[in-house]
């Protein structure tokens, strides 16, 4: 197994996890709006395969805003 697969594989079902709460009726949404972005920007490189040949993530149509 590839050295950052459990790591990610764990933070991805961590945001699950926090996403299938923030449904919750009486969720603590200031625990949300703090643990979802530490969470995200936790997360490793992706591992080898998860994106096609190529993929440029940065690649797409440009937003309202941006340019």
């Amino acid at each position: 197994m590839c050295p950052n697969c459990e790591d990610f594989a764990r933070t991805v079902v961590m945001l699950g996890q926090l996403a299938l709460y923030a449904d919750t009726v009486g969720a603590d949404l200031d625990f949300i709006d703090a643990i979802g972005p530490s969470l995200a920007v936790s997360l490793p490189e992706p591992p080898p395969g998860v994106f096609p040949p190529g993929y440029d993530p940065t690649d797409g149509p440009e937003y309202p805003g941006q340019g």
